[in-house]
């Protein structure tokens, strides 16, 4: 085994300085030297098995189960040269890999029912979990960072303001909180109702918000209630496929990741139905930056059963075919990578928090996870994408300028502690 640990490892890890004692006590080296120094240990034999056989899957189990230790560095520093290397996926485990690429859609097939069970699976969780490490808005989703060191909170702001500017909310208003027309938005997957209470508050808009979670369910209304913004934004427990209204405004933050590659063509069709002849719509979602592959089985066994990660080559088609123009697209880089690096730090800050409500190997399940995201970000190809969207030309301005007004505008109006809206007659 350490023979074949030794061979294949050294065709594989070939950048950094990466040291590996095997269960029989072997130490052995590889990479080119660079970088900072990372040693790991296999506490038995079954777990070089393991992750020899199947890396993409064993690999995070190992650490799960403690059964691949780091002795130096973290798991984040072994996750990054891992990541780090020329290829993607070892060469020995491609096979695998591709097998995995062809009953995708198999995995990804998203009725209601499956698609409620996901999103318990994920989003359910004690809700003190996310409290420990997400911003005080619990935004799940990247942040928009504008300068550099700017903090989670502060960034996080920053793409609501951001989503609400390309919503084209307000055009051409002054920063005076006053409204000639009170906008319909629907917020698809709309988590614990951070961004749709932005939009009511902020940009006067009337939010549905929709999530097939019970807890953010819950949360969002429960925070609209505080607000005093029940009446101008509510969230409901209902599958976006089952919404019949008409709406002026649709965004969709993080939550098309979990609709399935099989399901792009409904998901489109489904938002142009809704969205007004007049209407924008705006799509965020992680995304590749290369072609279609696969989910990573570790992520759709323990953290996001259901969920895929699409390239535009897959999104673009299913636009297209639903009738919708796209207006403008861009492309958030290592913005994701930055806040999941400010997630992890404030997770690991938590463990013991993290540990008395659930226990160790769920500690060091989401402590993988939070840092193959990141590393992902980091090191390889994916992205986030903004689209936008509308059913016909001349709906948004020609030129992008009109977003960094209407970002200020939002500004003026968040640093005068405008407070918030009330309906007509209360």
């Amino acid at each position: 085994m350490d023979r074949l640990l030794r061979f294949l490892l050294k065709t594989f890890v070939r950048r950094g300085t990466f040291q590996v004692t095997t269960s029989r006590g072997t130490v052995l080296n590889f990479g080119d030297g660079t970088g900072q120094p990372v040693a790991v240990r296999f506490a038995t034999r079954a777990s070089e098995w393991g992750i020899l056989l199947d890396p993409e899957l064993k690999f995070g189990e190992a650490y799960m189960d403690g059964e691949f230790l780091v002795e130096q560095g973290s798991i984040a520093d072994v996750l990054a040269i891992m990541l780090g290397q020329n290829t993607e996926v070892p060469h020995w485990a491609r096979l695998q890999s591709g097998l995995r690429f062809l009953y995708r859609r198999l995995s990804q097939y998203n009725p209601r029912t499956r698609s409620r069970r996901n999103v318990a699976h994920h989003y359910d969780l004690d809700g003190r979990l996310y409290s420990l490490f997400l911003d005080a808005d619990r935004q799940y989703s990247c942040a928009y960072f504008e300068k550099p060191g700017q903090s989670l909170d502060d960034a996080q702001l920053a793409k609501k303001r951001h989503l609400a500017a390309k919503l084209y909310l307000a055009p051409d208003k002054p920063a005076q909180g006053k409204f000639d027309q009170t906008l319909r938005v629907l917020d698809i997957g709309c988590g614990w109702g951070g961004l749709g209470l932005y939009l009511a508050e902020f940009a006067g808009a009337d939010v549905t918000g929709v999530t097939l979670s019970q807890e953010q369910h819950a949360v969002a209304n429960g925070r609209a209630a505080e607000k005093g913004l029940a009446k101008q934004a509510r969230f409901n427990l209902q599958d976006y496929r089952d919404v019949d209204s008409s709406f002026d405004r649709i965004v969709s933050v993080g939550m098309f990741e979990h609709v399935g590659v099989n399901h792009y063509d409904g998901f489109f069709r489904k938002s142009a139905q809704l969205l007004d002849r007049d209407g924008v719509m705006l799509l965020h979602s992680i995304g590749r930056s290369e072609g279609p592959s696969s989910t990573s089985p570790w992520i759709a066994k323990y953290i996001f059963p259901g969920g895929y990660i699409p390239s535009l080559s897959e999104v673009l088609p299913s636009i297209e075919r639903a009738g919708l123009l796209v207006t403008d697209i861009e492309i958030l880089r290592l913005h994701y990578a930055e806040t999941l690096k400010a997630w992890r730090e404030r997770f690991l800050a938590h463990l013991e928090e993290v540990e008395r409500i659930y226990d160790k190997r769920f500690e060091r399940m989401w402590e993988f996870y939070l840092a193959a995201a990141e590393m992902s970000f980091r090191e390889q190809n994916l992205m986030v994408f903004q689209i936008q969207l509308t059913k016909r030309q001349g709906v948004v301005p020609m030129t992008r300028d009109y977003i960094m007004r209407e970002e200020q505008r939002l500004r003026t109006i968040e640093a005068k502690g405008w407070p918030p809206l009330r309906l007509a007659g209360e």
